[in-house]
């Protein structure tokens, strides 16, 4: 079978690219630009007056001096950055995509690997072009009416923010509207079902920035928590399922993909409990319906109830069944940043794990409940269908805690160095003033020592004195002067790994190409076939998962830094 379809698609997205990259270089589109990214150009613009004023002076001194006029380097902002991001993009994706197009148009495609990999590209285009779209246009243009409606007092809250209206949420959106109204072209549907490997990359990635310092932080209770729910969630599903006489097929299949981790659960699962093609795909109707509107609700509700990261994060990877969507809710919550990512996949990883101990129960339940059951091999099973990008994700994070990214005991990609601390965020007189009027106040002699060290050498010696500072902060009528002083030692000694501030980069558009992929493959078609029966039960034990993970996370998980 030949999968390359001859088009003109490719070169014209191509050319759109490199049109792009060079609009950008030229500073063509700058009032664009700087209308759509208006902190960043901002930021940019105070760069530039400080700049041209140190270089007056400098120039001024060396001319009084007799001297030649100085060569100063401007700093580069962020909008710089964004701008050469851009141009780079363009020029180095836009240019391959043309030259692969006009390849394709002169080839004669034969069937084999070659064929299958070249047919991949114009979709992998297609999403890559809607991706830079929905980042550099419609992301920002929303959080600027967002914040403009709220300050021009419309409303008294970003609706922007509330709603999530973010290049995470607006690319899903654009490719379900994409699939359903406008339908995949042929040239691009090869492409399109590369989505999830991409997403699937972005977990692997993510491993590099955790650090078993971190995990031994939260692991523990992410364990207990998502212990109880999939093993409660399983059992329900299985009860309601023979009170409800499903069949035991549809019920076995069913509790795996609600229970552990939504579709690679079903399809882990469906063998052993030998589910038929409908009834896999009823159930991933049914998980796809429930995680697409858990991708809108659960941000909107982690605002409204003014949720941390943390929090957040262990609420979407126990409460949302399906992997793809806890990564699209946790984006959607905060697209700019990665902490909730990271604490959401923690959670969702922990839930994957014990998808051999689910689909060990599942066997078992089926050959005591079907007379027809037959014998499967285990082993077999769980080797051919376990998540290899779980075990990815292990071998990165093992990496990563030897210190191969960052420092080994890094938390959230950042790391603590004292040494690291500049010279011009050493804790000022009056901070250390503060401080030890405060001495007083400690509450035993470890305290009194951290106060007393804190001032003396004016910045935060180790991890430890700033998690026992971090308590003592919080002493009630602790002077607010002291607080802050503490805040700022803790902030001046906590540094971002480069490689990691780099991956953080890679995952954000690895994962804005796998969700707008996902939502390439959302069609009406399947999420009709989530009704019934089986959707009574995923509604039940969706919701009950969803609220009863809610409260235990309000109640026992607390921020941390």
């Amino acid at each position: 079978m030949i999968y390359t379809k001859k088009s003109p698609a490719l070169v014209i997205i191509g050319i759109v690219m490199m049109l792009w990259g060079w609009l950008n270089a030229s500073g063509t589109i700058d009032g664009l630009q700087s209308t759509l990214q208006k902190s960043a150009f901002s930021d940019h613009t105070k760069i530039n007056e400080k700049f041209q004023a140190e270089l007056r002076f400098a120039t001024e001194t060396a001319q009084s001096e007799g001297k030649p006029a100085p060569e100063m380097k401007k700093p580069e902002s962020k909008f710089d950055h964004a701008k050469a991001q851009q141009t780079k993009f363009g020029y180095y994706f836009g240019g391959a995509f043309a030259l692969i197009g006009l390849f394709i148009l002169s080839w004669k495609p034969k069937a084999g690997n070659l064929d299958y990999y070249i047919s991949t590209v114009p979709g992998m285009a297609l999403i890559l072009l809607i991706s830079f779209v929905v980042r550099w246009g419609l992301d920002p243009m929303f959080a600027n009416w967002g914040k403009a409606v709220k300050d021009a007092g419309i409303l008294t809250w970003d609706f922007a923010k509330i709603f999530n209206l973010n290049y995470v949420v607006m690319g899903i959106v654009a490719g379900i509207v994409i699939v359903n109204v406008f339908k995949i072209p042929a040239w691009a549907a090869n492409g399109v079902r590369t989505a999830r490997l991409f997403l699937k990359t972005g977990v692997i990635l993510l491993g590099t920035l955790y650090s078993a310092a971190e995990l031994a932080q939260l692991g523990l209770l992410s364990v207990v928590m998502i212990g109880i729910f999939v093993l409660g969630s399983v059992w329900l599903v299985l009860i309601m399922g023979r009170r409800m006489k499903c069949p035991n097929t549809m019920t076995g299949v069913l509790s795996a993909g609600l229970g552990v981790c939504g579709v690679s659960a079903t399809v882990a699962a469906s063998p052993v409990v030998q589910a038929k093609a409908g009834e896999i795909a009823y159930t991933i109707g049914t998980i796809l319906l429930w995680g697409v509107g858990c991708m809108f609700i659960f941000p909107t509700v982690g605002h409204v109830l003014g949720m941390g990261p943390v929090q957040f994060g262990a609420w979407a990877g126990t409460g949302i069944l399906n992997s793809a969507q806890v990564a699209g809710a946790a984006l959607a919550f905060d697209p700019h940043g990665i902490e909730t990512l990271k604490v959401a996949e923690i959670f969702n990883i922990t839930r994957v794990l014990f998808l051999p101990i689910i689909v060990l129960w599942l066997a078992a339940w089926f050959v005591k409940h079907e007379e027809s059951a037959v014998k499967v091999d285990l082993g077999h099973v769980l080797v051919a269908k376990f998540p290899l990008f779980v075990l990815g994700f292990i071998a990165m994070f093992a990496l990563s805690s030897t210190g191969a990214f960052a420092p080994p005991g890094h938390y959230q990609g950042k790391y603590f160095s004292s040494a690291e601390v500049k010279e011009d965020k050493l804790l000022k007189p009056k901070e250390v003033r503060a401080l030890e009027g405060e001495i007083a106040k400690a509450r035993n002699a470890t305290e009194t020592k951290a106060i007393q060290d804190l001032a003396a050498n004016r910045k935060m010696m180790t991890r430890e004195q700033g998690e026992t500072l971090k308590s003592v902060a919080k002493i009630e009528g602790f002077d607010a002067v002291a607080a802050g002083a503490i805040a700022n030692a803790q902030k001046a000694a906590t540094h971002d790994s480069k490689i990691i501030k780099n991956f953080r980069d890679w995952l954000a558009w690895l994962f804005s190409f796998g969700l707008i992929g996902l939502g390439m493959q959302i069609t009406v078609a399947s999420i009709k076939q989530a009704g019934g029966k089986p959707l009574i039960i995923g509604s039940v034990v969706g919701t009950l998962k969803a609220v009863g993970s809610l409260v235990v996370v309000l109640m026992f998980v607390k921020e941390f830094v």
